[in-house]
């Protein structure tokens, strides 16, 4: 599994979310916990756990 993560330091917090959901943010106090964090939100999603969540998709613009 492969996926691209977005995240920000905020204080002492670091606060992401995966590319494709960005509805669903988590955080941790370091990487590694932000990290383990949305792969846990990234599997639930996959199980259906989620059934809302829909992924965005990526369109390249060149200007």
């Amino acid at each position: 599994m492969e996926f691209n993560i977005f995240y920000k330091k905020n204080n002492d917090w670091f606060i992401g979310h995966i590319q494709e959901y960005p509805d669903y943010e988590s955080q941790g106090r370091s990487l590694d916990e932000l990290r383990e964090n949305l792969i846990e939100i990234y599997n639930d999603i996959n199980e259906g756990l989620v059934p809302d969540a829909e992924p965005f998709q990526l369109m390249e613009v060149a200007i």
